[in-house]
């Protein structure tokens, strides 16, 4: 055996997986490509986080806004939580580390400016315009395969692709049981979800490790959010409900190694991902609290109407511009001028202005819905 093939080798790590966990020989690509001395899902891991895209984390808002603290998490901040957070419970049970890294570090990759605000907003554009749904996580698929790479894509494992797609975090489960499907379904589940994203996101992920990470991402913003809302005086922290805190506890530490333990202890060589009564009851009361106490709270509705007049005059005048090939305006400088033909031809107008909107950063946002004429 060669250094390479012992190095490659010793890259897979398959033989520490267990029976349950997806193995990079089970990796499904839409194009084949050639082999690599890297494992598949380890191949994606460096296509993600060299992504324009991924780099635009830095200044994407996580729930609070524009504040003058630089301690508040950034959109970046979560996403490595929950990689840290799902690759822990990954190795613990045995899992393919690589897949759970992926699927993590990309799973916001579609977010939009102003968190999920400016999702909201967005979504009711895209409603009125194209007749379809726009939901971060079906954005970070298309910005992953149709957008991302100059028009071209990144060919990542559909696997990967899969997690992204069902990794909602907002949707608290008990027990996550993988959802057996080929290429084609997940593709089909893709389609969909622009027409129906309420339907759609009830679809559970096809692998174990894309069920570990759809528990990471509220693990990773669950007890991150309380500490920046307390940083910021929106709640204290003796206000959390005791039938909730004498569970989880109250700070960040105590609620995700409470959680990440819950789930190791009910977990172990199973084939799902599941929480204990106890502790599903009191996180799922625990979100509630957050919403009621904090997201509701993160931006006023003064904020929210500016902000919504802001992205449709945005909308308008790019929409414009394409018509009226401004080649000066930022969605050429920024965005059409570095695209393949391919996408040029093949995207709808009114798509193509979706997708620069949803891929820029807090800060280019504002600039650009306080520019006028």
């Amino acid at each position: 055996m060669t250094n390479l093939e012992i190095a490659k080798k010793n890259l897979l790590k398959e033989e520490y997986l267990n029976e349950y966990a997806c193995k990079n020989s089970d990796a499904i690509r839409i194009k084949v490509e050639e082999d690599d001395i890297r494992p598949e899902f380890f191949h994606d891991i460096d296509r993600i986080i060299h992504s324009w895209s991924y780099t635009r984390y830095l200044d994407k808002t996580q729930v609070f806004t524009l504040n003058e603290n630089d301690h508040i998490s950034k959109r970046i901040t979560h996403v490595h939580l929950v990689s840290k957070i799902a690759r822990t419970i990954g190795r613990a049970l045995k899992l393919n580390e690589d897949l759970c890294e992926a699927i993590a570090l990309a799973h916001d990759i579609g977010h939009t400016p102003l968190g999920h605000v400016g999702e909201s907003l967005l979504n009711e554009i895209s409603l009125r315009e194209l007749g379809e749904f726009f939901g971060h996580n079906i954005q970070g698929v298309r910005h992953l395969m149709s957008v991302e790479n100059k028009g071209l894509g990144f060919n990542l494992c559909i696997q990967v692709y899969d997690g992204i797609m069902c990794h909602n975090g907002e949707m608290l489960d008990s027990t996550y049981i993988p959802q057996e499907k080929d290429a084609e379904e997940v593709l089909r589940e893709y389609e969909s979800a622009y027409k129906d994203l309420r339907a759609f996101n009830k679809n559970r992920p096809m692998t174990l490790e894309g069920c570990v990470v759809r528990i990471s991402d509220i693990i990773g913003y669950i007890g991150r959010d309380i500490e920046d809302a307390v940083m910021l005086g929106y709640i204290k922290r003796e206000e959390i409900p005791k039938e909730i805190s004498s569970v989880l506890g109250t700070t960040n530490k105590e609620i995700v190694n409470t959680i990440i333990l819950d789930i190791i202890e009910n977990s172990m060589n199973k084939p799902y991902i599941k929480l204990s009564d106890d502790v599903y009851n009191a996180l799922f009361s625990l979100k509630r609290f957050n919403y009621k106490h904090i997201y509701s709270k993160a931006m006023t509705s003064n904020e929210v109407e500016y902000y919504r007049v802001g992205m449709n005059k945005i909308f308008e005048r790019y929409l414009n511009d394409i018509k009226n090939k401004n080649t000066k305006s930022i969605i050429y400088t920024l965005f059409l001028n570095d695209q393949d033909n391919e996408y040029i031809q093949n995207t709808n107008d009114k798509r193509k202005v979706i997708d620069f909107i949803a891929g820029m950063t807090d800060d280019l946002f504002v600039k650009e819905i306080g520019y006028t004429d």
